[in-house]
């Protein structure tokens, strides 16, 4: 599977270069969040990576949550534990940085975990400034535009069958709650194969430092972020 590109792998320790998650990231997902930046001092692995590896390596059952409990720097060695109903990801402190809970039915189906995976974080990578920006005017804050931070917190899916074709991702509804300075926005989502729904999932991610609303700050920060993936594809 195309994901093998993204990491490295020694036994059963997996690593990711910050090369590799910046090049999955802007390559694979069309996310251009600072924090996937190679010189970023705050540097992590994307989210979507890890979720993506653990699929291709453990296939999907039919109702997972994936819990995102901390970030994963480029390098650090990451391994996998396995039981009927959980999956840990841990670095080398040992800490846990992802716990994987699923149950139900489960499918190794390459074709349809490439495209689960392909079309899932195209459309997670949206998230900004597609999705972010309308919600963050809409409640009066926004994030510290220059140095924003924008992590994973969690996402489920949930399936009512698998299917042979590709499945595709469709955003249904998103919300934003504010708690002082910090936020949380809930995504959820279609996913359909075969022009039928065959499952869904929601996703949130947490945005920290929160401040009132400016539109000429949200301005820079959409013209910085526009700017990163014109250069990207130009490159």
């Amino acid at each position: 599977m195309f994901t093998q590109d993204y990491y490295s792998k020694s036994g059963q320790t997996f690593s990711f270069s910050k090369q590799q998650g910046s090049d999955f990231a802007k390559g694979i997902a069309g996310d251009f969040n600072p924090l996937h930046d190679v010189g970023n001092s705050r540097f992590c692995i994307p989210g979507d990576l890890l979720f993506s590896v653990i699929l291709s390596q453990f296939g999907i059952s039919r109702q997972m949550t994936f819990d995102f409990q901390g970030m994963v720097a480029g390098g650090m060695p990451i391994t996998f534990s396995e039981s009927a109903e959980k999956i840990v990801a841990e670095n080398d402190k040992p800490k846990a940085v992802l716990e994987l809970t699923r149950s139900g039915e489960s499918t190794n189906n390459p074709d349809f975990i490439e495209g689960l995976v392909r079309s899932y974080v195209s459309f997670s990578g949206k998230t900004f400034p597609h999705i972010i920006n309308k919600l963050m005017k809409d409640e009066g804050f926004m994030i510290n535009t220059r140095k924003p931070m924008v992590i994973y917190d969690q996402m489920s899916l949930s399936f009512e069958r698998f299917s042979d074709e590709a499945p595709e991702v469709e955003l249904t509804d998103c919300k934003f709650d504010v708690s002082g300075k910090r936020g949380v926005i809930t995504m959820n989502f279609d996913i359909r194969a075969h022009q039928q729904s065959i499952g869904s999932g929601e996703k949130k991610i947490i945005m920290g430092g929160l401040r009132p609303y400016e539109q000429p700050n949200i301005d820079y920060l959409v013209d910085t972020y526009n700017a990163a993936r014109t250069a990207y594809f130009k490159s």
